[in-house]
């Protein structure tokens, strides 16, 4: 498939359909694929030591799937809202795929996060059970569901999905339910500039149009094997990795734990078509593959996102895979893909751009103050409208009203540029995001928990550059009177309210701020000076 030809004269990029464009479900989609291929692999688990371990064809995924459907309306009544806080596993799929057979919404939680993350999942989205993997990497879940439920009567079950007897109890009595393809059908959560994660509203249709578009940009095709390291939880795995696999009809190898290793001794043995994973997972898998001496030249198609690919990681990929890293551009908001880049690209624009829109969905820069269109090249905020937007954020009607204006644009909160050829480049961000590893960490949510701390007075969180994250979280602390705590103690403190991830790296002291003329701190400053080595007090 070539790249759009286009001459644009402002940084508006209409819709394009170049493929085919229809409204489905899940249910539907299941049951064609496993008519139309049933015999064929169509979810394969890896193992942590790269062993292959269960697997399905479309046939049997399709019978399973219903079985799951059938079981969870056994308990809930449609429309209902059910969490699911796990790592990547085989259940986690077939709970996916049997929540929209049953007509329920599944609410994705993170699992490395801590009881109180959990708890406000749960209570914002109103789910009335939450389904979990008991132990993950070691770690127990149980005791952080119970803690998370305690005080929370809304939710009536806690079902461990590790557990057959309680996972597909009631399949011989539930019913499946008819669905519509604008039905609401996950909620995932993606923290804001208020500190507080919200719920986002996404619908079956965006879901599943979305990602299959986002297979035919990089060419994939049916009966093609994809290796899926992405979390399921979040949008890369849950949406693009399992539902653009059933839509176009390709075997997807879900990684149980991220392991190099394990990944290249299965890329060797299994000789998959299509690879995905964020920037720091694809230099991990390329470190190991050169260590093992490995032959992962099967790889034709890579997929990354999260954070720009760095020359030298194209160059890498060229060089072990025998075929370009290309991006993908998006957000949860809108299903989550806005752009990508083309397999044909040139290395500058592999490197340096976004790509272009994908199909169905039109793509704007406009300028952060009146709205306007913005003249090409010039800097605004990108934006995107289409049928893949999602219906809004849970019970928050000011935060949906802010990311969608009334013309139907969602505002990204990432400023960018575009060229002529409707190719977009990331400039800055409206919102103060860090891209830690290709996850999205957000300052406020960080900051409010650490102004819990009696020796924390002020504070900012940033994110610094880093070679191997992409970014990596400092946190800037005006101490209140008396002794400052030691690092130690801050992270423990944090650890408690935060998941690992959100812990910052690092944890300078201050004594003043750089501020804006209307009295807001300049983290931009703050990340410069930090990066400079300005800060004398300054603690990894």
């Amino acid at each position: 498939m070539p790249m759009y030809q286009v001459q644009l004269e402002e940084s508006y990029f209409p819709a394009q359909a170049n493929t085919p464009y229809r409204e489905m479900t899940i249910a539907q989609v299941l049951r064609e694929q496993a008519e139309r291929i049933g015999d064929q692999k169509a979810l394969r688990e890896l193992l942590d030591d790269g062993e292959i371990g269960r697997e399905w064809t479309f046939s049997e995924l399709l019978t399973d799937a219903e079985k799951m459907g059938r079981a969870l309306a056994s308990r809930h009544a449609a429309g209902a809202r059910i969490g699911i806080f796990a790592s990547n596993c085989p259940e986690w799929v077939l709970i996916e795929y049997g929540a929209a057979l049953a007509g329920l919404t599944l609410v994705t939680i993170n699992p490395s996060f801590t009881a109180r993350e959990v708890k406000y999942v749960l209570e914002q989205s109103g789910a009335e059970a939450i389904y979990y993997l008991p132990i993950v990497r070691g770690s127990e879940l149980k005791p952080i569901v119970d803690a998370a439920c305690e005080d929370l009567p809304t939710v009536t079950s806690r079902i461990p999905i590790s557990d057959p007897a309680a996972l597909f109890d009631g399949s011989d009595s539930g019913e499946l339910r008819e669905t519509q393809p604008f039905d609401i059908v996950q909620i995932q959560y993606t923290s804001g500039t208020t500190g507080f994660p919200k719920g986002v509203l996404l619908h079956q249709q965006g879901l599943l149009q979305s990602n299959f578009d986002v297979f035919q940009r990089i060419g994939v095709q049916e009966g093609e094997t994809f290796v899926c390291p992405f979390p399921l939880f979040h949008t890369a795995g849950g949406a693009v990795s399992v539902l653009g696999s059933l839509t176009t009809g390709v075997t997807l190898i879900l990684v149980s734990n991220f392991d190099p290793a394990a990944i290249v001794k299965a890329i060797e043995r299994e000789r998959p078509e299509v690879l995905g994973g964020v920037a720091t997972m694809y230099v991990a898998i390329i470190e190991a593959a050169r260590a093992m001496g490995a032959d992962c030249s099967s790889v034709r198609r890579n997929v990354s996102g999260g954070a720009l690919v760095a020359p030298e990681l194209v160059r890498a990929g060229r060089e072990i895979f025998g075929s370009p890293i290309l991006i993908v551009y998006g957000q949860t908001e809108s299903s989550p893909g806005i752009t990508h880049t083309w397999p044909t690209d040139s290395e500058e624009d592999l490197t340096q751009t976004i790509g272009q829109p994908l199909a169905h969905m039109e793509v704007s820069i406009r300028d952060t103050g009146d709205n306007s269109v913005c003249p090409i090249d010039a800097q605004g905020e990108i934006c995107v409208r289409g049928y893949h937007v999602m219906d809004g954020y849970n019970n928050n009607p000011e935060a949906t009203a802010d990311a969608v204006d009334g013309e139907g644009w969602l505002h990204t909160g990432d400023l960018g540029k575009m060229d002529a050829r409707g190719y977009c480049r990331i400039t800055g961000r409206v919102k103060e995001m860090i891209i830690r590893g290709g996850e999205n960490l957000f300052p406020a949510e960080i900051e409010a928990a650490m102004l819990e701390h009696p020796m924390v007075a002020e504070v900012a969180v940033a994110g610094v550059a880093d070679e191997k994250w992409g970014e990596l979280v400092a946190c800037f602390i005006r101490a209140a009177e008396g002794e400052k705590p030691t690092v130690g103690e801050l992270r423990a403190f944090i650890r408690e309210r935060l998941s690992p991830q959100k812990t910052p790296a690092y944890w300078v002291w201050v004594n003043e701020w750089p501020m804006t003329g209307s009295g807001k701190i300049q983290k931009f400053e703050l990340a410069k000076a930090f990066e400079r080595g300005e800060f004398e007090e300054q603690m990894a």
